[in-house]
């Protein structure tokens, strides 16, 4: 796994950029902060209506508490972007061969030549 400190600065400002975390979070305190307002001007009619309940009000609270929670985990677990190629444990990409691949001059490739045991071409 890739530390923090070994990518580029440029990519991890990218990430967050556009961490999903991050919009979802922002919109639930943006929504949140209006309901909050709303519920705390209700009249008495619109407290009726919801059965005596300042439902605006609740779910204001609810709503800035879920988005602080998502803000907060992306400040605590932000996302990590991996680098990596993967390697034989000779050190080789996949598909690239080398000199010890290859059967000795004049000679095709054999069944006992090939790792699987296979038929040659």
């Amino acid at each position: 796994m890739s530390d923090i400190d070994d990518r580029n600065p440029q990519d991890a400002t990218a990430s967050r950029l556009f961490d999903l975390r991050t919009l979802i979070g922002a919109l639930f305190v943006l929504y949140g902060v209006l309901l909050t307002v709303v519920g705390l001007f209700d009249n008495d009619e619109e407290i009726a209506k919801a059965d005596g309940i300042r439902i605006n009000l609740w779910l204001g609270l609810s709503m800035l508490l879920l988005g602080a929670l998502f803000l907060l985990w992306v400040r605590l677990r932000p996302l990590r972007i991996e680098r990596r190629v993967d390697t034989d444990p000779v050190g080789r990409r996949p598909g690239e061969r080398g000199a010890a691949d290859a059967p000795p001059p004049g000679r095709r490739r054999g069944r006992e030549d090939r790792p699987d045991g296979a038929p040659g071409p």
